[in-house]
């Protein structure tokens, strides 16, 4: 099942769920608008590599917006933070962003139940677009969960700003790379 507005609203007031901060006007039928944050990172070798970390560029997004180019993987993150120990949140795009040619979330809309942050965005355009920080950029949704949870603990508890891949970490501890 999936919270309505109203569900949403309520669940803020009584702390099932954490939104910060939180704009009643943000509030839609069954999801609630998340705000691009003001910071991007860019990778910055030719070639990414999943086994190990990968340096980054930080960019800040100044009021007079950035233009994010084709074929460059900006990391972004949400405005707000947001978590819940009780409902499984799902992120998605903004239907108006999207048809701008903008995809903000490429392959991970879903979060976990016990994290608490900023989320990072994932965002490729498909043509030249400027952006502004503070702009609605997506919307997250918020399910019922069944069956005993155990909450997130992992690396990205409590981000703020954009947040590069982890996925080496993982590798490392499992003994894939030497």
């Amino acid at each position: 099942m999936i919270l309505t507005g109203p569900e949403i609203t309520a669940a803020v007031r009584d702390g099932r769920l954490r939104i910060t901060p939180f704009e009643q006007g943000q509030v839609n039928p069954n999801s609630y608008n998340v705000r691009l944050g003001q910071t991007l990172l860019t990778y910055t070798e030719p070639v990414i590599d999943a086994h190990h970390p990968n340096p980054t560029r930080q960019t800040s997004i100044d009021q007079g917006g950035f233009v994010l180019q084709p074929g460059e993987l900006y990391l972004g993150h949400t405005l707000e933070e947001v978590g819940s120990d009780t409902f499984v949140p799902l992120l998605f795009g903004r239907s108006s962003v999207g048809r701008l040619g903008l995809f903000v979330e490429i392959t991970a809309p879903i979060g976990d139940i016990g994290f608490h942050g900023q989320w990072t965005l994932m965002l490729s355009p498909t043509r030249p677009l400027r952006v502004y920080p503070g702009m609605k950029i997506g919307q997250i949704m918020f399910f019922v969960s069944v069956g005993p949870v155990d909450l997130y603990t992992g690396k990205y508890q409590a981000a703020l700003g954009p947040q590069p891949s982890g996925y080496w970490r993982d590798q490392t501890a499992a003994g894939a790379v030497a």
